[in-house]
């Protein structure tokens, strides 16, 4: 029997597709070999490859005038790729409301001028900017955003309107809300939360902004190699590849990025409604506002009593529900292979945790 998989991490993937991989492991479309074993540069693999491509830009309702690269690393490569890329003699604007915008503007700084552009409480992280709070400075190349904190449970709802481009880090949110594509030169985010097993990240650029990426690099890290060459400079993963391109026909075929918008909503809606109701025995750290809707952070009365929660949970089959180890706490990853069930569950036994503890 399945589990209902809360993990921030590795992400919960439709049993469909696991099955659909199992059954196509061994031997592939009838080539006498897996997927694992073929050629990259074959006509059955480029195939995959190109079809999963085509899906990431129309299921995400990407412009024509980006580019789609897939490119091993996860986010956080992306964040020593972005500013050897985009900064040559200008400066690149953070918005730091969390661990991982913290962490991409400590390796932008390896590279050369960036800074905070707006600054929230590091202590305690609990919301992002409201329009108006994002100081630019002069000379800025870009502002770089996190649309959704995993650790703090925190989501960026109003993008922020400024004078220059937007590069976004959209990992924990990835194709589960739209996003303006005319305020962004570039948006990547790590596959394994919301698009397959982990091994890349899928990366989205302007096309005009290729001419001006930096050419002195090594190859790897050159955005414009990767756009020449399909995302087939070197090996690529095919097995993430692969997975990924069948998590995005899954969506395709459920109804696309609206009906994960809305099942996003309704799944936080549950988990938040029940919080609110429960008379402060459980809540949120987080400005209701800006509050997540894939990753659901709350607390208890204290660490005894979460850890308790934790551990009971799991053996109600509710896995993965432990807060991140920096802030303690419990927390619901909601990505957009969870379940309605898995919310429904976990919800009867906050409900039955809190008659027995309350």
């Amino acid at each position: 029997m399945r589990v209902h998989n809360f993990c921030a991490g590795p992400c919960v993937l439709p049993e469909a597709i696991l099955l659909e991989a199992q059954s196509e492991f061994v031997e592939l479309n009838g080539s006498g070999m897996s997927l694992l074993e073929m050629s990259h540069r074959s006509p059955l693999y480029e195939e995959i490859h190109e079809a999963a491509r085509a899906r990431s830009k129309s299921v995400f309702g990407v412009p024509d005038d980006f580019e789609v690269l897939f490119i091993q690393g996860g986010a956080m490569l992306q964040f020593s790729m972005v500013p050897m890329n985009f900064l040559q003699g200008e400066a690149g604007a953070y918005v730091d409301a969390g661990s991982w915008g913290s962490k991409a503007l400590a390796d932008a700084r390896m590279y050369g001028e960036a800074y905070a552009a707006w600054n929230g409480d590091q202590e305690s992280p609990s919301r992002m900017p409201n329009q108006g709070e994002v100081e630019i400075r002069p000379g800025t190349r870009y502002l770089h955003v996190t649309s959704n904190e995993t650790i703090g449970g925190v989501r960026m709802v109003e993008w922020p309107e400024v004078e220059v481009p937007m590069i976004g880090d959209m990992s924990s949110d990835y194709m589960s809300r739209p996003i303006p594509w005319d305020r962004f030169d570039l948006v990547y985010g790590g596959v394994q939360k919301n698009l397959g097993p982990a091994g890349m990240a899928v990366v989205f650029i302007r096309t005009s902004t290729l001419e001006n990426t930096s050419r002195n690099l090594g190859t790897y890290l050159r955005y414009d190699i990767h756009a020449d060459n399909r995302s087939l400079f070197n090996t690529p993963p095919v097995f993430t590849i692969w997975m990924t391109g069948k998590m995005l026909k899954w969506i395709e075929d459920e109804g696309g990025l609206p009906e994960m918008e809305m099942r996003t909503k309704q799944r936080a809606a549950r988990i938040y409604d029940t919080i609110e109701a429960s008379g402060g025995f459980y809540t949120s750290p987080v400005a209701r506002r800006d509050r997540s809707l894939t990753n659901v952070v709350f607390n208890l009365s204290n660490a005894e009593m979460e850890t308790r929660f934790v551990a009971q949970a799991e053996k109600n089959d509710l896995v993965n529900l432990k807060g991140h180890r920096s802030v303690g706490g419990v927390r619901a990853s909601l990505y957009n292979a969870m379940p309605m069930e898995g919310v429904e569950a976990l919800v009867a036994f906050m409900h039955e945790f809190q008659r027995e503890n309350g």
